[in-house]
């Protein structure tokens, strides 16, 4: 069936803030879908509370409405735009599908005859009812666990009684497993059922027979409105049943599965597809698998766009939401080119000559006193995508990707040496389990040993086995003169960095780095093309691995440039920053020069195929990104769009001669150096606040006494407030800082005079060298002492004097001036008695530059972009800011994952992402209740 020319204006709904469960996946989904809708003629119109995406930017959508995800919103939306016709619900998550149920049960779609495309209710109604599910999948013949469903507390209890434990509770609605859990006896099951039936929005759960240690298979599925399914990609579960597939070390395609088990699972999956009703577009199932028998049940199915999806996407290079976006207008998969190849038809299975790995990125330190345990309910804030040609390879990538301070898995100092402690955490699945298994391994604990504490697959324990043995090998040489050159290989090829080599054997990496490539020992990279090669592919999209072939050949004689990326999301730095890199790599295309980017978070609008003119998906890890730069010989690099994690490696750029475009190295340096830039207020006679830098605790405490307490005590480079604490006497001051030198012994300590009561505002601004343009001030509502991203700030201020104002705009302009900024800066402020002073300056695009940019609708990051490339001048843009009324950056935080962690904010970062909201004017309720509660959570 042709596309059904009828639809001419659409509306996608977004998944909102970034909170646990839910990230920025759905925002990538929709953006793509965006895209593909408006390259067939359609008109676009998109709902998302979410500022710091590229979904909510002007180069996404033909109309966007940064308003909360809620029935009336939508409604002002048809109102305003009567020329809508269908709206795509299956882009944003479980948020955009639970409103448009709700939407449909109060008769909007009707009143406004609007039509539901990709899917429609009763498919969604049908998959998230659980115990519709489990009959309607009995009835077409597959298999589930055992179940029944409960809307009491007395049905729950007799439920249980029927099944026996241990048992899972699964509540209806929910997203992110949020309310699931485990339970093994009876004394814990009350209190896990109350907790269901509490958070599932119908009040219903499933209680149902735990398959415990089974395996857990995904499928990544299209279908449209012809019946014809493809399966885009497999997806096994290194874990095993029982933890949260988003919490799950997952790979593609599937390493142990039989052929026979795999054409099952794909019969099955098609015929589940089949039966959901109207439904066109992408779709998620999840199996579980006995390891004895393979015997397969069906865990659920997610009519929409899922985290896996995105995954798949980047895995397979299989656009997955831009083909779903089009099967929804009425398209036949056979009707669809595939993106990659041009030539072939869409409906065509991608084939993987690669292995892709994907790992969980966890932050627990930001939740004191947070079950570390991995469950039913995720808990995980991002993840990374490691691609090799081989599982240990990709394993390696990804974590060396995932920022954790580990070089890849172990052979780095950070290996746990306590037998006891080992077995201990393999029982328990926890954030680190993947290497308490390596070490379990290495200290001799038999292979079936640690396959039945852990019921992962016997093929994953022996390949990391094998890591232990080329460890053992290795270490019988002494320099590394010594290595074979096929070992050397080896080595490389199974994913070691050259650091981890070095590591084992106790000398410097720069050693072995020079041995590798005297021996010519050089990454090459290889497409990544959808069709293992079969066919010619154009993509741009490489990774690297040590194969004779180089696939990636520079083309063009174009000017390069080389965009860092930010890694994967985490507390403190999140989906902003990938928003600043997709503008930076317009910007570059736009200023004639060839835009590369170097990124390893699989969720980002960043890291898809057609973004840049190249895409390396690598680790921003140093030795990955420095071959990079051998092959291509950029004119520099950007590292001020990429957060804190793309700055860190501004100081080896430097000392290598690698150019830094926009702010040198020695400026951002000053900027970040607390005492050199406290030498340089003092310089420009800025007042800030009394502080002082230790090195031991006995320094510490003669500091903080002078300086007089309370005092913040903090860390030196660190992300997000990491590790930063308010203390109010010795006894306390002596603790958290013995505690700092333990985690970071190379470390410094900062002691600041903490100003109590003091207000808190900051200002973002873009400087060329001559000029300075402030691009907002705001005012945060929470007092000074809670960290920036967990504060509700106002755009532009609302309680601050004239005076105190246009102190912070002359500070920022000298500021800005004497740190010789190319690009953009931000600058945070504390005003007492009307007093300003400045507490920090960060020399890079910042968590409310697109906050800005949205509020002001200005293109921000391309204007500050074309200032570092030197193309332009800040006299060369007409910057006409249209404010309307005050724009509010409200935090998120998504404590209710942590049952025992209460909400108490201080100088650590702890939201996991933002929503906007617009007031006419500061009578507003939202606003009043906001400012009635702006000392409520302070603490330490």
């Amino acid at each position: 069936m042709p596309r059904d020319t009828s639809i001419k204006s659409v509306l996608i709904i977004g998944s909102g803030p970034i909170i646990i469960g839910q990230a920025c996946e759905f925002d990538y989904s929709g953006s793509q879908a965006s895209r593909s809708l408006r390259e067939e003629g359609i008109e676009v119109t998109l709902i998302n509370s979410n500022p710091a995406t590229i979904m909510t930017d002007p180069v996404t959508a033909d109309n966007i409405y940064l308003l909360p995800l809620t029935v009336e919103s939508i409604e002002q939306i048809l109102q305003e735009q009567p020329q809508i016709d269908a709206v795509l619900p299956t882009m944003g998550g479980q948020t955009a599908l639970n409103l448009a149920i709700d939407a449909g049960k109060r008769g909007l779609w009707d009143k406004y005859d609007i039509r539901l495309i990709g899917v429609d209710l009763d498919a969604i109604e049908l998959t998230e009812n659980r115990e519709a599910f489990r009959q309607h999948m009995i009835n077409i013949g597959l298999k589930v666990a055992p179940s029944y469903i409960a809307n009491s507390f007395l049905e729950g209890k007799e439920a249980a009684q029927k099944i026996g434990y241990p048992l899972v509770i699964r509540p209806s609605y929910t997203l992110g497993g949020t309310g699931g859990g485990f339970v093994h006896d009876p004394e814990k099951f009350d209190a896990a059922l109350r907790r269901g039936l509490n958070l599932s929005p119908t009040h219903e759960v499933l209680v149902e027979k735990a398959v415990l240690g089974w395996k857990e298979f995904e499928l990544e599925l299209l279908r449209d409105a012809n019946d014809n399914v493809v399966i885009i990609c497999t997806v096994e579960n290194l874990d095993p049943m029982g933890i949260h597939t988003g919490d799950s070390i997952t790979v593609a395609p599937s390493m142990t599965l039989s052929d026979t088990a795999y054409q099952q699972m794909r019969d099955e999956a098609i015929q589940a597809m089949r039966s959901l009703g109207n439904f066109a577009g992408g779709c998620n199932i999840q199996f579980s698998q006995n390891p004895e028998t393979e015997e397969l049940i069906v865990i659920e199915i997610n009519p929409r766009v899922s985290r896996s999806s995105a995954l798949a996407s980047k895995a397979t290079g299989y656009p997955i939401a831009k083909i779903a976006a089009k099967l929804a207008i009425g398209y036949n998969l056979d009707e669809l080119k595939n993106q990659i190849t041009k030539t072939t038809s869409a409906y065509f299975e991608p084939t993987l000559d690669y292995v892709i790995v994907k790992m969980p990125r966890w932050n627990f330190d930001k939740f004191h006193g947070a079950d570390h345990e991995l469950g039913l309910q995720m808990k995980a804030v991002g993840e990374v995508m490691g691609i090799g040609r081989n599982f240990l390879e990709a394993l390696q990538k990804a974590c060396q990707s995932l920022e954790i301070g580990r070089m890849g898995l172990g052979a780095d100092k950070k290996e746990w040496i306590r037998t006891q402690d080992v077995l201990e955490r393999l029982e328990a699945a926890s954030d680190d389990r993947i290497f308490r298994l390596k070490d379990a391994l290495r200290l001799g604990v038999p292979e079936k040993t640690v396959q039945k504490l852990t019921h992962i697959d016997p093929w994953f324990i022996k390949q990391i086995k094998r890591l232990v043995k080329m460890e053992q090998q290795l270490m019988r040489y002494n320099v590394a003169e010594d290595i074979p050159e096929e070992f050397f290989r080896e080595l490389k090829e199974l994913g070691y960095a050259d650091a981890q080599i070095a590591w084992l054997l106790r000398i410097e990496e720069e050693e072995v780095t020079a041995q590798r490539k005297k021996l010519g020992i050089r990454r090459t990279y290889k497409m990544v093309d959808t069709c293992a090669a079969e066919f010619e592919a154009h993509t741009p999209y490489f990774y690297s691995t040590f194969d004779k072939e180089n696939e990636s050949i520079p083309a063009s004689d174009k000017k390069k440039v080389i965009v860092l990326g930010s890694g994967p999301n985490r507390i403190g730095q999140g989906i902003e920053f990938d928003y600043c890199c997709v503008h930076g790599l317009m910007a570059i295309k736009e200023a004639g020069m060839e835009s590369i980017m170097i990124n390893c978070n699989p969720e980002t609008v960043s890291t898809d195929f057609d973004v840049a003119d190249k895409l390396y998906f690598e680790p921003v890890f140093w030795e990955h990104v420095e071959e990079i730069i051998d092959l291509e010989q950029p004119e520099g690099v950007i590292v001020q769009l990429g957060g804190q994690t793309a700055l860190k490696m501004a100081e080896i750029f430097h000392n290598k001669g690698i150019k830094i475009i926009g702010t040198s190295f020695k400026n951002m340096d000053l900027a970040e150096d607390r005492g050199a830039f406290s030498d340089l207020l003092k310089e420009q006679g800025i007042p800030y606040p009394r502080y002082g830098v230790a090195d031991d605790a006995d320094e510490a405490l003669r500091i903080a006494n002078e300086v007089t307490y309370p005092v913040l005590v903090r860390p030196s480079y660190v992300l997000g407030g990491q590790n930063m604490r308010i203390v109010i006497n010795d006894q306390e001051l002596e603790r958290h800082v013995l505690s700092i030198f333990k985690h970071m012994p190379e470390n410094k300590v900062l002691i600041d005079q903490f100003l109590d009561r003091a207000k808190e505002a900051e200002i973002d601004a873009i400087c060329d060298g001559e000029q300075v343009h402030i691009m907002g001030i705001m005012e945060h509502i929470e007092p000074a002492g809670i960290h920036s991203g967990d504060s509700s700030a106002v755009l532009p201020t609302y309680s601050l004097s004239v005076e105190a104002v246009a102190t912070m705009v002359e500070y920022t302009e000298k500021l800005a001036k004497a740190l010789d900024i190319r690009g953009l800066i931000n600058i945070q402020f504390a005003i007492k008695d009307d007093k300003v002073y400045v507490i920090e300056a960060n020399p890079r695009a910042s968590r409310t530059t697109p906050f800005i940019a949205k509020a002001y609708k200005v293109p921000y990051l391309k204007y500050a972009t074309l200032v570092m490339l030197g193309t332009h001048k800040l006299s060369d843009f007409d910057i006409k800011p249209q404010p309307s009324g005050y724009a509010i950056k409200v935090p998120v935080f998504s404590f209710d994952k942590f049952p025992n962690v209460d909400k108490n904010l201080g100088p650590e970062m702890k939201s996991t992402g933002e929503a906007i909201q617009f007031i006419r004017d500061l009578s507003d309720p939202f606003f009043r209740e906001l400012d009635r509660q702006r000392y409520m959570y302070l603490t330490r």
